[in-house]
Formats: C-alpha cells, sequence, structure tokens
C-alpha cells in the first residue's frame, strides 16, 4: 500500500524528467524492503522457514535435538497443527524446523509446479540445513496429510543413501498415501478429470490449482516401497473423524514399518487437528522427547 501511494503521487506531482528516476528508486527500495532472505532453496526457489528454539537455549553453547515438521497440500508453516507442535516441542527442549514447500505461501515458485518430488526435494534440502546446525545432536521428522507421505519418502530416501546421520524418529499425522488412488482413478477432491490424459491443471475448492506434472508423477510414485528403507521408531496418528484421509492409509504405512511403528488413533479428531490439537501436539512430543 506504501509503494502505490507514492507511485500515484509520483506519477500526478512531479515532473516527467524526475518520475522516470524516482520511480526506479522506488522499485529497487520496494524490492529490498519486501525482499525475503531466504538460507535454503529447493527446486522452485527459496524456501520460507521458522526455526523455534527451546526458550532460554543458548545456540552457542547449548545442543539439542530437532524436528523438521511438513505440512499437508494446501496448507503451510503457520496453519494447524504445525505452530502448536513446534511451541510444544520448545517447551519440552526440543527446537524444530517448520517450512513452506516450494509453491506455498511464503516460499518461491507456483502451486501449479508442485509434486510430490519437489516436495522430497524441498524436505532434503532442510535436512541438509539442519545437519549443518552445530547445536543440533539429531534430527527427526514429522509430516501432515501429504506432507507425510513427504516425510515418510525423505526418511526412506535418506536410510538408501547411506547417509551416516539418521533421523531418530519419524511421526507421522494422518498421512495420505490416498493422493496416489486419487489421481489414478481421476477424481481429487471435487475435481474430475481423465487420469490418462488430465489436464494442465486441475482447481481444487475452486482455486487451488494442481499441475498435470503433479497427477502424472503421483501416479508412479512407489510410497510404501520408498518408505520401508527407514528402519527407525515411527509413530502415526490418525483422527477418528478423518473424512479426507482413510484411516487405512495409516493402517498400510504401520503394515510397511512393522514392530517399529504404532498406531494411535485419536477418537473425534478430524483430519485438520483442529478438534483435539494440543492432544495431538502432546503425543508427538511424547513421541519425539
Amino acid at each position: 500500500m506504501f509503494g502505490i501511494t507514492l507511485q500515484f503521487i509520483i506519477l500526478n506531482f512531479i515532473p516527467f524528467t524526475m518520475k522516470t528516476f524516482i520511480t526506479l528508486l522506488l522499485v529497487l527500495f520496494s524490492t529490498a524492503l519486501f525482499a525475503k532472505d531466504y538460507q535454503v532453496y529447493g527446486p522452485q526457489g527459496g524456501l520460507a522457514m521458522t526455526v523455534t528454539l527451546p526458550k532460554g537455549f543458548n545456540p552457542d553453547t547449548d545442543t539439542c535435538s530437532m524436528v523438521i515438521l511438513m505440512h499437508g497440500i494446501f496448507a503451510s508453516e503457520d496453519i494447524l497443527p504445525m505452530p502448536t507442535i513446534a511451541k510444544k516441542l520448545a517447551q519440552a527442549g526440543v527446537a524444530s524446523i517448520r517450512f513452506d514447500f516450494g509453491g506455498h505461501w511464503d516460499s518461491e515458485g507456483e502451486m501449479q509446479q508442485m509434486t510430490i518430488e519437489k516436495e522430497i526435494a524441498d524436505a532434503m534440502a532442510i535436512w541438509q540445513y539442519a545437519k549443518s546446525l552445530p547445536y543440533v545432536t539429531r534430527i527427526g521428522l514429522l509430516g501432515h496429510s501429504q506432507g507425510g507421505v513427504v516425510a515418510a519418502m525423505t526418511a526412506g530416501r535418506i536410510a538408501a543413501s547411506g547417509d551416516e546421520e539418521q533421523p531418530y524418529s519419524l511421526a507421522l499425522i494422518a498421512p495420505g498415501s490416498v493422493v496416489k488412488d486419487a489421481c489414478l482413478r481421476g477424481r481429487f477432491f471435487s475435481a474430475k478429470f481423465d487420469p490418462k490424459n488430465p489436464p494442465e491443471y486441475i482447481k481444487c475448492f475452486g482455486m487451488m490449482k494442481l499441475g498435470r506434472e503433479y497427477i502424472l508423477t503421483t501416479q508412479q510414485l512407489d510410497i510404501y516401497g520408498t518408505a520401508s528403507h527407514y528402519k527407525g521408531k515411527v509413530r502415526l496418528i490418525h483422527g477418528s473423524k478423518d473424512k479426507i484421509v482413510p484411516l487405512s492409509c495409516s493402517e498400510d504405512f504401520k503394515a510397511t514399518y512393522g514392530d517399529a511403528a504404532e498406531l494411535i488413533i485419536v477418537k473425534g479428531e478430524n483430519h485438520m487437528i483442529s478438534l483435539k490439537t494440543r492432544r495431538v501436539a502432546d503425543l508427538v512430543v511424547e513421541f519425539f522427547k
């Protein structure tokens, strides 16, 4: 709004010989003022992120565990349940990084260009950043909905890569592996399409665009096969009233991980984790702590 007001004054009250010069300065000033200071980059560009540390924590002298938090398909780092989980982890002495995937909210890129493979690349970039932090002793992963698929596949990719450092624990909240079935059958939320020849994009909820590349690449994902490479502890959390991701998705993940995984069903909770957010956050903290 400030920039628009200045431009109005410049264009209407300043002589033309000065307009170009001042307008150029205004553009440069606005770009510098509102530019994001990205520290981590994924396939679509800079990733907006928030690091939450325990109260009184000194990064120069103290150490702690850290959990990387991954949001759902149309969500962001600041939408439930991520802020509550980050706050609860910090209260328990565990740091966290929550971030927007490429094409979401404050990160660079476009939603229409998003794919799960690109989000895995985003997660891997955040993983490498977390590893570079001198005060971090070990790193866990958590994902909600589609973020659960990304977290599970990222953990599997890290395990298969032979990285000396592995996620010490993995939490999946209503992991949305149903996205593959949706893309294969040609119905994603209310959008219908030909799964063999999808359009350039489909619209979900009237405004969220999923591109053709997302549909075709999701059809080919080996979600459970990739996830199975991870051999650490897993906690699955699923709401009993989830109408978006069926409980069978969490059950299939549990079968994939075997005895290393436990499934907790939160009675009365929905997919958005908006009814019993603190209860779910407490289950997460209990697990990672």
